[in-house]
């Protein structure tokens, strides 16, 4: 599932002093307003990292290393090699798989963000989302007596997780994972861990919109972060936050969807009914300190609608914008006093 959030950068060159505890020891590293970066295709989207600090253009290596890694590991049906998901889903209801240990830390996650949406958020949704395929050339909408046909495969409750042997196993055959909706979060947030690994300390990371800014930008500032308009195009803006450290993730109606008969079906489907999820909500975007929490909560919240969205978030102090479509806006309250709207088309709700 695509994941969008907008970065806005104006930089100046600074030097910071780092230091650990009362060591008299500090060690000056330059931040630059011109970072390294290194953009490539990958996952089907643009991935894009920029680090900051001077001389460590170097890290962009092993960081792209993880990326690869992690993105064979779960890209479904490669027609080049069978990842593990591959593996997972083709021995659906003949035995367990066992899998490495991020592909499994992974689903683990996954799970419990599923048990904790009552199943709106399900990691074995792939039969359905297979069927209609939105984002690919052959997307399409399908009969509902082919909907029909692969609810019945959608459950995660019969996805068996052994975590001594670390493998998954699919109780029915053709039941299917799909980890569109977590997959870029988790990699993102290894991506952060390499960074902070090799003692980068400002960094940008944009895996096809799932963002994470990394420490503090070169004026010593938080890094000033644009929430998506979900009516518009990748770069439109309704608002905008700073932040510093955090992961920024929007799920929404405006990216990928197809048109049938005058009508948009978008991407983000309810395992319940087999269709895209119909409520008030056009775009969410959640604010989390790791990125894997902010791709399933980003679907979490937007399958709840705007008052099971903002009453899920509250309970579980989640940071979220919420953005209607009828262009209002609903902010959790520990995010007020950071937003900031910046497009008079909206309307900020005041609670």
């Amino acid at each position: 599932m695509k994941k969008t959030g907008i970065l806005f950068l104006f930089l100046l060159p600074l030097l910071v002093l780092t230091g650990c505890g009362h060591s008299a020891q500090t060690k000056q590293v330059e931040l630059l307003s011109n970072p390294y970066s290194r953009t490539e295709f990958l996952m089907g989207t643009v991935v894009t990292v920029k680090i900051y600090d001077k001389g460590r253009a170097d890290v962009l290596k092993p960081v792209f290393n993880r990326i690869q890694a992690l993105a064979d590991a779960t890209t479904v049906e490669d027609k080049q090699a069978q990842s593990e998901i591959d593996q997972v889903n083709a021995q659906a209801g003949i035995k367990p798989v066992a899998v490495s240990k991020d592909i499994y830390r992974m689903i683990k996650i996954g799970k419990m963000y599923s048990e904790r949406s009552d199943g709106n958020f399900d990691l074995t949704i792939g039969p359905l989302t297979k069927l209609w395929h939105i984002g690919y050339d052959d997307a399409r909408k399908p009969e509902q007596n082919e909907i029909d046909r692969v609810l019945p495969l959608i459950g995660y409750k019969r996805m068996i997780l052994n975590n001594q042997k670390h493998t998954i196993f699919l109780k029915d055959k053709g039941m299917r994972l799909d980890l569109g909706a977590i997959a870029k979060g988790f990699i993102t947030d290894e991506v952060v861990r390499v960074l902070h690994k090799e003692n980068v300390h400002a960094a940008l990371v944009d895996l096809g919109g799932n963002i994470f800014v990394l420490g503090k930008s070169p004026f010593k500032s938080k890094w000033n972060v644009g929430i998506q308009d979900p009516f518009s195009s990748r770069g439109k803006i309704i608002g905008k936050i700073k932040e510093s450290n955090q992961s920024i993730v929007t799920s929404g109606i405006y990216e990928r969807y197809i048109t049938v008969k005058g009508k948009k079906y978008h991407h983000l489907l309810n395992p319940n009914d087999g269709y895209p999820f119909n409520n008030d909500v056009a775009g969410v975007s959640v604010i989390t300190n790791r990125s894997t929490e902010g791709d399933a909560l980003s679907t979490v919240l937007f399958s709840d609608g705007v008052k099971g969205g903002l009453a899920y978030a509250k309970k579980w102090g989640i940071k979220a914008v919420f953005i209607t479509r009828d262009k209002k806006v609903y902010v959790t309250p520990n995010l007020k006093d950071n937003f900031v709207l910046t497009n008079n088309n909206f309307t900020q709700v005041k609670e």
